[in-house]
C-alpha cells in the first residue's frame, strides 16, 4: 500500500486500490491547530462592547504577525495577494505571558497579485471580481474604481492591512462610518481616503499609530508602501513602545 505522511503535521494521505481491483481510492486526514479564542473580529467586537482596548504593544505584535504572513505571499514568484485581509480572517489565541498569537487564514480569494489593465473592459472585470471576493470596508480604492490603463500589484493588501490595524484598535474599519451617515457613501470615503478618527481628548493609542495607518492608506497605490517597508516600521514601533 503506497503511503505518505506529511511531516508538517497538516495531513496524512493514503492511496490504495479499490476492492474490485479497479481505480485507486484516496483517503486524507487533515489535522489543524485549534484556536479557541475566535477571530480578531470577535475579540475586537468584545472589547468595543466593553469599551476596552487592546494594549498598544499587543496591537503591534498582532499586526507584525499578519505582516509576516503577507510577506511570505508577496515574496512568491509571482507574488500573490491575499485579497481579503480583515479581522474576520485572523485567528487569535491568547497566551498568559506572551502577546496574542495571530494567524492569517482564508486564502480563497488569493491569486497572483500583479495584473496589467489595458482597457475599460479589463478594468470592469477586475472591479466585478473584487466586488465578489474582497470585503467592501477593507477593499483598496483601485479595486473600486479601476483606471482603464494601470498596473495592479500586491499593495492592494497593504490598504487592507492598514484598515485591519485600525479595526484592531477601534473595532470597526476606518470608513464604515460613511454607511451610517445621512448621504454617506462607503465607496467615496474609501476612494478619497477620508479616514475618521474616534473623537476624544484622550485617545487610547499614540499618534504614531495613526500616522502609521495613514501611511498605508494612500489612495494612490503607486505611493503606498510595500510589505518590507511596513515590517521595518512596525519593528521600530515595537521597539519604541516595548521600552
Amino acid at each position: 500500500m503506497p503511503y505518505r505522511s506529511d511531516l508538517q503535521k497538516i495531513g496524512i494521505f493514503r492511496e490504495y486500490p479499490a476492492a474490485d481491483g479497479g481505480s485507486w481510492n484516496h483517503e486524507a486526514y487533515l489535522l489543524f491547530p485549534v484556536h479557541l479564542d475566535g477571530t480578531l473580529l470577535d475579540n475586537a467586537n468584545a472589547k468595543k462592547a466593553k469599551k476596552e482596548f487592546f494594549s498598544t504593544i499587543d496591537v503591534l505584535h498582532i499586526f507584525r504577525q499578519l505582516c509576516a504572513g503577507l510577506k511570505h505571499m508577496h515574496s512568491l514568484d509571482p507574488p500573490y495577494a491575499h485579497n481579503d485581509v480583515k479581522p474576520g480572517n485572523v485567528l487569535i489565541t491568547h497566551r498568559k505571558r506572551d502577546p496574542p498569537l495571530a494567524i492569517l487564514m482564508d486564502f480563497g480569494s488569493a491569486r497572483p497579485a500583479r495584473k496589467e489593465i489595458r482597457s475599460r473592459s479589463e478594468a470592469l472585470q477586475l472591479q466585478e471580481w473584487a466586488a465578489e471576493h474582497c470585503s467592501a470596508p477593507f477593499r483598496a480604492p483601485e479595486l473600486w474604481d479601476c483606471p482603464s490603463h494601470t498596473d495592479i500589484d500586491e499593495r492592494t493588501d497593504i490598504w487592507s492591512l492598514g484598515c485591519t490595524l485600525y479595526a484592531t484598535m477601534y473595532g470597526v474599519s476606518p470608513f464604515e462610518y460613511a454607511v451610517g451617515e445621512s448621504g454617506g457613501n462607503l465607496q467615496l470615503a474609501i476612494v478619497n481616503a477620508q479616514i475618521k478618527w474616534p473623537p476624544g481628548p484622550n485617545p487610547p493609542y499614540p499618534e504614531a499609530l495613526h500616522q502609521f495607518i495613514s501611511w498605508m492608506l494612500q489612495p494612490q497605490a503607486a505611493v503606498r508602501p510595500r510589505i518590507d517597508d511596513i515590517i521595518i516600521h512596525v519593528d521600530k514601533l515595537i521597539s519604541k513602545f516595548s521600552s
